[in-house]
């Protein structure tokens, strides 16, 4: 099946992710079935063979991040694709990913928590895992499409951010979009950024503390997830392991205006802004327009690149509003990354918080800014 660009397609948003990455030039998928992931495994299983690469299912979620990075090395695009539990098990191997600086991309469609909690249901509850999940210092990028265009773009530019940045790039939907199937225009390659060339060692090289290199071309190579010197061969100075910490956290954190995206509607002369991400996003559009119609300046802001946070944009958008009103299916995480970057005390937030595995509805987020918006009359 070849997918022109420009083609209209109906597509789920768990298929949206198998094609894209396909398009991205993904030719190893290895994981484990997961509901509400397991489409994304379904799909590439009759696929990748199609285009001349390999998926594999592995024993458990463990193995099949290690299999993800075993491919990498080997030279190729590697993706997997996960929720909750299989997310949590596979954070040692992240974690190895991140230090030894190998290029992949995990999808994590997020389902209701803790344990096995709800299957079938959706959350966001898995965003402050996906950043701190794995111990040690590190940084991490982890993008929040919504819409069938932007799950399609994203997962190209996660393709693109993982070779640039030499890092594991973190995808985070939920049961929502992943089941959800919608009519849209597949991209140009003008529309998304480009598709990093794995040859282009010479510019890899800037942003990893090793030489990066895939095997099978002639070179020496030392894998480890020890510290290591600028070789790859383990070290235990602490000149070379502080200079290699700094560089996996300052690598992505000296570029996150770059790397962020966000969307903004009705925001430049809002008194109360909702601040959101994924599919929350669509009941907040909803609210505010019903919020308008009632006379009420209400706005939103929705994060497409959660990590890294960008703190400034938000602590400007919050300087401009007088109260924020945060729709999130979890207990408050993103609310408390608003609360840490805002400077101005006197701000509200409102958070309205659902986790019993039901959408929020725009119900609720108008009830809120309704609440918000007589505190500040």
């Amino acid at each position: 099946m070849k997918i022109r660009e420009k083609e209209r397609a109906f597509w789920s948003g768990n298929e949206i992710v198998a094609e894209a990455a396909l398009r991205a030039g993904c030719t190893f998928f290895g994981g484990y079935p997961i509901t509400p992931s397991s489409e994304i495994a379904a799909h590439l299983s009759l696929r990748l063979p199609q285009v001349g690469g390999v998926f594999i299912q592995m024993e458990d979620e463990i193995a099949a991040m290690g299999a993800v990075i075993g491919a990498s090395l080997a030279g190729v695009k590697a993706l997997t694709a996960t929720s909750g539990p299989g997310f949590s098990l596979k954070q040692e191997n992240i974690g190895f990913a991140i230090q030894a600086e190998i290029p992949c991309v995990i999808v994590n469609v997020q389902r209701g928590g803790p344990s096995t909690g709800l299957p079938t249901a959706p959350a966001q509850s898995d965003i402050m895992q996906a950043r701190w999940g794995t111990h040690g210092d590190h940084s991490i990028i982890c993008l929040t499409p919504l819409y069938p265009r932007e799950v399609y773009s994203e997962i190209i530019r996660a393709f693109h951010l993982s070779e640039l940045y030499r890092t594991p790039v973190i995808v985070m939907i939920d049961e929502i979009i992943a089941h959800t199937t919608e009519s849209f225009e597949i991209p140009a390659d003008d529309e998304f950024d480009p598709v990093k060339v794995r040859s282009d060692y010479e510019e890899a090289r800037v942003n990893s503390f090793r030489p990066f290199y895939d095997f099978y071309q002639g070179k020496h190579l030392h894998i480890t997830g020890l510290t290591h010197t600028e070789e790859g061969f383990p070290t235990t100075n602490p000149e070379i392991a502080q200079r290699g910490i700094e560089h996996l956290v300052y690598k992505i954190l000296d570029h996150q205006p770059e790397l962020e995206r966000n969307e903004e509607y009705l925001l430049d002369d809002a008194d109360i802004a909702v601040v959101t991400f994924g599919s929350p996003g669509r009941a907040s559009v909803e609210a505010i327009n019903q919020a308008r119609a009632k006379g009420i300046k209400a706005g939103m802001f929705r994060l497409l690149t959660f990590w890294p946070f960008p703190v400034e944009t938000v602590r400007n958008m919050v300087d401009q509003v007088k109260s924020c009103v945060v729709p999130e299916m979890n207990m408050g995480m993103l609310r408390l990354e608003v609360e840490k970057s805002a400077m101005r005390r006197d701000v509200k937030l409102y958070g309205v918080n659902v986790v019993g595995g039901i959408p929020i509805e725009p119900q609720l987020i108008l009830n809120a800014i309704e609440e918000a918006h007589s505190h500040v009359v």
